[in-house]
């Protein structure tokens, strides 16, 4: 098959001279973003070859695994967890739905355990043969560039292969940090927390991001005591404000102990347990220590600089719109770039490079309006402009709509737990700049409500569109009351929540 080739920012017919190499293409790491990539690039035709780390569920500089982090140590597994910890809750609400339920219920940690493990195997297996049907050449060991278009793997044994590609794609992710504290070695990032041999009766995590969150939402819905130290004032620096403060009230409502405004300074070894010293002076003692500080990007042993490979001062690959380095033949996406973290962005990034270099269309990713989810309990979802960011960026008036409900599930159960939903309005045009909402089911209505964002529909659109009833998510299509009016001439001022 004939293939077009993106060479230079221009599509152009393959030479003679490209028969010289041993690949069309060579993907160094076989996550989401890489796979992806090598397999639509082999269904256009191109000869592609991949390596990836040895398999094992903790990651490290030399161990990793086919499907990545995702797959492996990160959203499917932690998902799982997010399950098995829900039934606590269900189990609670049930009581009054007339299920009569021992006061008494065990839960069994091993045994999620044991299945969490069958699964991501199974995965991994399902992600070697999506590679080979695809004609994909794998590879077992540590890859790295030693030029333009040569890699070098090193496999278990220590034998080194080198083979050459018209193409390179770094796809090597990222991998969780540790803050410089003294300590720090007693504690675990979430690799570990997802294969913890026992469940700890007692938990500290350090971090506000989403992945602190979701931990202490998962260890609390398994009946483990969990304080979660942050620094500002609120976790999940970046979302709405609002529902920041939303989440940060329903961690407290179930259970979690929250320690804004903090931070560690010592972990000390002690005969009851790992104790923490936070820098308010106060002294917590716990079972497990977990840092969820963020994740740097996979790029140290890559050898990039003797390449000439730029990279930005948090280690991640500069790339151009179409995720193209400085070095013409050498391109990478997913987390190494560190553009947008998420596995479905890395999936399209993957898709747009495999179209643009082998498919004869080049294809930008597209970053704006990417819907996520916090899988805290109840989880938190969005899609477009928070309420901060539609005033910072609006050249006029900014309409927020929001309500805020008991579920009717609640009703009968007697949880006192808020759902709330809110859509940013561009005043003048009527369209829907943003959506949040906070409550059971929010990533499966969101996705939805994030194809209407992305079409660029306006509230009109909204009002006109029939909910769904009875359901929460029809809220959405009738809130008609406009919560408030932000005028477009008054910037918010910077919060340090």
């Amino acid at each position: 098959m004939a293939r077009k080739m993106l060479i230079d920012g221009e599509l152009s017919q393959p030479n003679a001279e490209e028969g010289h190499y041993d690949f069309d293409l060579f993907v160094i790491g076989a996550g989401s973003g890489g796979v992806r990539a090598s397999r639509f690039s082999a269904n256009y035709g191109a000869k592609v070859g991949i390596c990836e780390l040895p398999f094992h569920p903790i990651s490290s500089e030399v161990i990793g695994g086919i499907g990545g982090t995702c797959v492996i140590r990160g959203c499917v597994p932690k998902k799982i967890l997010v399950y098995g910890a829900s039934f606590r809750g269900e189990l609670e609400d049930a009581r009054n739905y007339g299920w009569e339920l021992n006061e008494k219920i065990d839960f069994n940690w091993k045994k999620l355990l044991h299945k969490k493990t069958e699964e991501i195997v199974r995965l991994n297996g399902i992600y070697k043969r999506l590679l080979t049907n695809a004609g994909v050449k794998s590879y077992e060991g540590e890859g790295k560039i030693v030029g333009p278009n040569e890699v070098e793997v090193t496999q278990l044994d220590g034998t080194k292969l080198s083979y050459t590609a018209k193409h390179i794609l770094i796809a090597t992710g990222s991998r969780a940090q540790r803050p410089d504290i003294p300590g720090q070695e007693l504690a675990i990032t979430s690799d570990e927390a997802l294969s913890l041999e026992e469940l700890p009766k007692r938990v500290v995590i350090l971090g506000g991001g989403y992945i602190a969150v979701e931990f202490a939402s998962i260890w609390n819905g398994m009946g483990v005591a969990v304080d979660l130290c942050f620094r500002k004032e609120l976790p999940l620096r970046g979302f709405d404000d609002e529902m920041r403060a939303v989440v940060a009230r329903n961690l407290e409502g179930r259970g979690v102990n929250l320690h804004p405004r903090t931070s560690l300074s010592e972990i000390i070894k002690t005969g009851d347990g790992i104790k923490v010293i936070t820098d308010h002076g106060e002294e917590l003692i716990a079972d497990v220590v977990m840092f969820a500080t963020g994740r740097a990007p996979n790029t140290k042993r890559l050898n990039l600089e003797a390449v000439g490979v730029e990279l930005d001062q948090t280690g991640a690959v500069k790339v151009d719109e179409y995720s193209r380095t400085n070095i013409p033949s050498i391109w990478a996406v997913g987390d190494v770039t560190n553009r947008m973290n998420l596995t479905p962005v890395a999936l399209m990034e993957g898709t747009c490079f495999a179209k643009t270099v082998f498919g004869g269309q080049p294809s930008k990713p597209d970053h704006k309006d990417v819907p996520c989810a916090v899988f805290s309990i109840p989880s938190l979802s969005v899609v477009g402009l928070s309420e901060e960011q539609a005033i910072e960026q609006a050249n006029g008036d900014i309409l927020v709509f929001t309500s805020t409900f008991n579920p009717m599930k609640n009703t009968i159960s007697g949880r006192q737990e808020k759902t709330i939903m809110k859509l940013v309005v561009d005043a003048e045009t009527d369209k829907v700049l943003g959506a949040s909402m906070c409550g059971p089911d929010s990533p499966e209505i969101m996705q939805g409500i994030a194809v209407a964002v992305k079409c660029g529909a306006t509230k009109a659109q909204f009002d006109s569109t029939v909910g769904i009833h009875p359901s929460a998510a029809e809220e959405f299509v009738t809130m008609r009351s406009v919560s408030r009016r932000i005028a477009g001439a008054s910037k918010p001022k910077k919060t340090n929540l």
